[in-house]
């Protein structure tokens, strides 16, 4: 996900429709790094092959995000429409840096706080 002239756009427009995340089996490296410096989670599956689990109607909760930290994985918990529940592992390559921008809403929020 992500690759291509347009991810720095892409980026921005999921920051204004109010997207707070990035789920995908794989995520550009210079793209990721656009989402984090936006304050957008940027998380792929542990298992890629986990995304197929993923229906249209399914309601989604992140897990974890309170107690984001360095290599401590997230989980993604599916409601799906039939009433069953699912819960996934989310993997993020997140520096401490990188989490105080999250924590800050965004990279210039982080900076200008410094």
């Amino acid at each position: 996900y992500g690759e291509g002239p347009h991810s720095d756009h892409a980026a921005l427009t999921i920051r204004s429709l109010g997207g707070r995340a990035v789920i995908a089996q794989s995520i550009d490296p210079m793209h990721e790094l656009t989402l984090k410096k936006q304050g957008i989670l940027a998380l792929t599956f542990a298992w890629p092959e986990n995304g197929d689990k993923v229906k249209e109607d399914d309601l989604i909760d992140v897990l974890g995000v309170h107690e984001l930290a360095v290599g401590k994985p997230l989980e993604l918990l599916l409601k799906h429409a039939d009433g069953t529940t699912e819960r996934l592992k989310l993997d993020h390559s997140y520096t401490e840096d990188q989490i105080g921008w999250f924590k800050a809403g965004s990279f210039l929020g982080y900076i200008s706080h410094a």
